[in-house]
């Protein structure tokens, strides 16, 4: 493995972020959070709170609605109204597991 130093490590991996970012809101905007959260444990809602938490962690205020605007590039309902479609009972029920399992019953995806 290359010898990386903290600073380009960092760039790389937002680098890489970036990338999913792009490849979940352009390139499969089609993929329901729900069947990602079914499917891996997380969603584009999780990345936003990640990045929520990550603002927090260096003392900047970030409510969970801006997290999710500066993630899906607008409101959160705009997004939702646009991409997202019904979700059938089954996975409504398999998404409660897994998000119980992954993110835990103190916070709200």
């Amino acid at each position: 493995m290359p010898v990386i130093d903290e600073k380009t490590m960092v760039e790389i991996e937002a680098a890489a972020f970036r990338t999913l970012r792009d490849h979940l809101m352009n390139k499969r905007p089609d993929v329901q959070n729900i069947d990602m959260m079914n499917l891996a444990g997380f969603c584009r809602n999780c990345l936003s709170r990640w990045v929520q938490e990550a603002a927090g962690e260096r003392g900047i205020d970030m409510s969970k609605e801006e997290a999710r605007e500066l993630y899906y590039g607008m409101p959160y309902d705009d997004w939702k109204a646009q991409s997202q479609t019904e979700a059938s009972p089954e996975k409504q029920a398999a998404f409660e597991k897994a998000f119980a399992e992954n993110v835990g019953k103190e916070t709200k995806a």
